[in-house]
């Protein structure tokens, strides 16, 4: 059965990161893709065979600087709802392909473009990563614990949070702007503002004094000890997220802990004495035991797995949330729709 996005066709220039990933995500939603690489220049991505972005949508070689094979990517684009790329600012233009080109040979295009600093402004040429770009947003200075460095969280936030989402909320927007307008748009996505946009909640905490600038001091980032993770018997780990009320007072039960820290489970001058006591109560029984006591509770404790591990745990195996596909685990498609289901060509 088709996807969602069955119908719509797109045009990915090959790249890494973010926008391999939205196209990945566009092809496992229906919508067929070609992939526009280049034979004289090589990614700096390793084994492409193994490169799960680049799953559900055909490839083609087309050396850009040749007019013959730059007209077959214009005849491409021609025929496309939507064209999404990653490269700096003013790139595509210099190859003939921009927007003012591209849109206006096909006035219905939506040209989605994810850069990290953005299409404009000081800093929008220079190079960056994930890191510089969480980094100036204001998000990296808050992830990690009290009095030590700032933790980066390999380049899931800005590349794929922050980039490859909102460059996928952005053109599916477009989108569906144009089928009323009839015309397209360009799509600016900036892993900056993207990753800006991830503090929503953090911001919203400060405004009412209930975040502090400190990094590993409050409810969310460790500071709590009920949101935390203990190692267990056997030297792995387990985490502890039981944020509420009612889900604290059941994780108190089980774990037999003194019944006095209900009362006192907000207040930060108790979390260190808290924090050994419940240290003390997970280092005496191995993760799989405690897994087995957890699972059918509302005291929200889970295993924290590996890549490996993560596959074999009930609900992700229930769920099929990963596929073994030619060898190679990977994760299944996601979201799912009651009638319209995901899927992606395993060819």
């Amino acid at each position: 059965m088709a996807g969602p996005l069955s119908g719509l066709k797109f045009v990915e220039m090959a790249g890494i990161g973010p926008a391999p990933f939205a196209a990945m995500m566009l092809a496992d939603l229906g919508a067929t893709g070609v992939r526009i690489e280049s034979p004289v220049q090589r990614l700096a991505f390793p084994g492409p065979e193994f490169d799960i972005t680049r799953r559900g949508r055909t490839s083609m070689n087309l050396n850009l600087r040749e007019p013959v094979e730059l007209a077959t990517a214009l005849e491409l684009i021609d025929a496309a709802d939507l064209l999404i790329e990653g490269y700096r600012p003013g790139v595509m233009e210099r190859l003939g392909l921009g927007p003012q080109s591209a849109i206006g040979r096909n006035p219905k295009l939506v040209f989605g473009r994810i850069t990290g600093w953005g299409q404009d402004g000081p800093y929008a040429l220079r190079a960056g990563h994930d890191l510089d770009f969480i980094a100036v947003a204001g998000l990296l200075a808050h992830l990690g614990r009290r009095g030590q460095p700032p933790t980066p969280p390999q380049n899931l936030l800005a590349d794929y949070g922050g980039g490859a989402m909102l460059l996928l909320v952005g053109v599916l927007a477009a989108l569906w702007e144009s089928q009323r307008s009839g015309l397209g748009q360009v799509v600016d996505a900036a892993m900056v503002d993207g990753s800006a946009l991830l503090t929503s909640t953090m911001r919203t905490l400060t405004a009412q004094g209930l975040w502090s600038p400190e990094a590993g001091v409050n409810i969310l980032d460790t500071g709590a000890p009920f949101y935390d993770v203990y190692p267990t018997a056997d030297s792995k780990w387990l985490a502890v997220a039981c944020l509420e009320p009612a889900f604290f007072a059941e994780f108190v039960s089980i774990c037999a802990l003194d019944p006095k820290w209900l009362e006192i489970q907000y207040d930060p001058a108790y979390w260190a004495e808290l924090r050994t006591a419940i240290a003390e109560v997970i280092a005496t029984r191995t993760q799989d035991a405690w897994s087995e006591t957890f699972a059918a509770t509302d005291a929200c404790v889970a295993p924290v797995l590996t890549m490996d591990e993560a596959p074999l745990h009930p609900q992700m195996a229930y769920r099929r949330t990963f596929l073994t596909v030619n060898g190679q685990v990977q994760p299944a498609p996601a979201p799912r729709f009651s009638r319209t289901p995901t899927s992606f060509n395993t060819d």
